[in-house]
């Protein structure tokens, strides 16, 4: 089996939580078998799609990987900056023909609740791209033969 090298974008605000999360993306990636090719660092979550856009550009990179942390405020700004980030995500996957995987904490989130979920979130999105990746090599390479053909 080919190996899947991942490319992770991670915020640096919130960097208490988001350095968790990279340094446990980075173990659960190795643990998966997968390989983490480059680290694109952006000032916030609202940021995490112009790195993600430009490492699922890169013929190093099987997929990414997004790392924030959104922790709740007086007002709803959190809720704008997660949205909004979530949804540009997933079409700079859906363009690139690669996995961009969601691994930001929040909305509506506490610093506490952040830590707590830090390497459960970082996780979750690495498992979920090294899955999708070998998923889409196998649909890329499977031929029909009259059968159904499960994915997974």
């Amino acid at each position: 089996m080919e190996e899947v090298r991942l490319g992770i974008v991670v915020a640096e605000f919130n960097y208490d939580v988001t350095r968790i999360m990279l340094e446990k993306a980075i173990s659960h990636a190795r643990f998966l078998g997968a390989k983490v090719t480059a680290v694109f660092k952006v000032p916030g979550t609202y940021d995490l799609p112009y790195g993600a856009s430009v490492l699922a550009e890169k013929d190093y990179v099987d997929g990414v990987v997004a790392l924030g942390a959104v922790i709740e405020g007086e007002t709803e700004h959190d809720e704008v900056v997660a949205h909004q980030a979530a949804r540009k995500l997933l079409d700079i996957g859906e363009k690139a023909g690669k996995p961009v995987t969601l691994g930001v904490i929040g909305p509506g989130a506490t610093r506490l609740q952040a830590m707590e979920r830090a390497e459960e979130y970082a996780r979750r999105a690495v498992e979920a791209a090294v899955k999708l990746v070998r998923r889409m090599r196998a649909a890329a390479e499977a031929e029909y033969a009259g059968e159904t053909l499960v994915f997974g």
